[in-house]
């Protein structure tokens, strides 16, 4: 393909190859896009006929990029940025565009998206993406520009910053912790079966391997929301308990041992004004509440 005569690009066709290189599927890239699976698979087919390389390859696991692939990507979201800022207005290095973050659910609903949104208010030409996962995302394949992550990479082209180590610590309404200081055997509220390799699961089974875990929710700020009910004690970050005036800690001897956050961006992101400035300010809402964590 690499001698094949090169055509004129058309954005169209840039835009449909990002969205598959970042899902890894037709069928994502076409929910994104409100397209068929079709129209994926023809535009990245004249992508490809007008670039002269392939792009991705279909594997099981689904379509992974080719050295020219990953090489393309960098280009095509570059012109996804500078397409986004052009839709603004041109801004004389003001921060703009989309600034697109992937952070765990619990980070994300307990304590980022009561912080997030007045970044954006301060900077009316930057707008900012919250992306809840607890799966580990790939910021190779730009499936995010930040993410605030427990797990430090090991490899990649990428700048990991430590923020904060999180505490963890078991929350209950007053009653359920009345209850189980009283010497009452202690209830539960834990993560769904599907998440039990998770830490914070293993160290229940490991520690109250017989306890009933009366009620199980995907994430820790869901758990934080159960307890309030009075059902059983969540085992959550004390960023999270401390924050709801329905809940206290209750002792119960071992806890967790905290867990290190980092910030993780693409090297070569240092360069990008939009993406520099939110990975400071994020550093900073994470020094100024340091003492909500340990």
């Amino acid at each position: 393909m690499a001698d094949q005569k090169r055509t004129d690009l058309d954005w169209q066709n840039v835009r449909i190859f990002v969205a598959l290189a970042r899902h890894g599927s037709l069928s994502a890239a076409a929910r994104m896009l409100s397209v068929n699976h079709a129209t994926i698979a023809r535009r990245l087919h004249s992508l490809e006929e007008s670039l002269g390389d392939k792009l991705v390859e279909r594997r099981p696991e689904g379509y992974v990029l080719t050295p020219a692939g990953a090489h393309a990507l960098e280009s095509a979201t570059d012109m996804e940025q500078a397409a986004h800022i052009l839709s603004r207005g041109l801004t004389d290095g003001v921060p703009s565009g989309l600034v697109r973050i992937s952070s765990s659910p619990g980070l994300s609903a307990g304590f980022l998206i009561s912080r997030l949104p007045r970044l954006a208010a301060c900077y009316p030409r930057l707008d900012i993406d919250l992306s809840p996962a607890l799966r580990s995302i790939s910021l190779e394949r730009h499936e995010a520009d930040i993410a605030i992550r427990f797990d430090k990479p090991k490899d990649g082209d990428v700048i990991a910053r430590p923020l904060i180590s999180v505490g963890y610590g078991f929350y209950g309404t007053e009653a359920a912790c009345v209850s189980v200081e009283a010497g009452g055997e202690p209830v539960f509220i834990g993560f769904n079966e599907a998440d039990a390799y998770l830490s914070s699961a293993q160290f229940l089974t490991k520690h109250f391997p017989r306890a009933r875990v009366a009620f199980r929710a995907k994430d820790q700020f869901l758990q934080s929301i159960a307890a309030r009910s009075g059902a059983g004690l969540a085992l959550i970050p004390h960023y999270i308990g401390r924050a709801d005036p329905l809940l206290r800690l209750c002792d119960l001897g071992a806890v967790p041992a905290g867990i290190d956050v980092f910030l993780l961006m693409r090297s070569r992101d240092r360069k990008s004004p939009s993406i520099r400035v939110v990975a400071e300010e994020v550093v900073k809402m994470f020094e100024q509440e340091r003492e909500i964590f340990n």
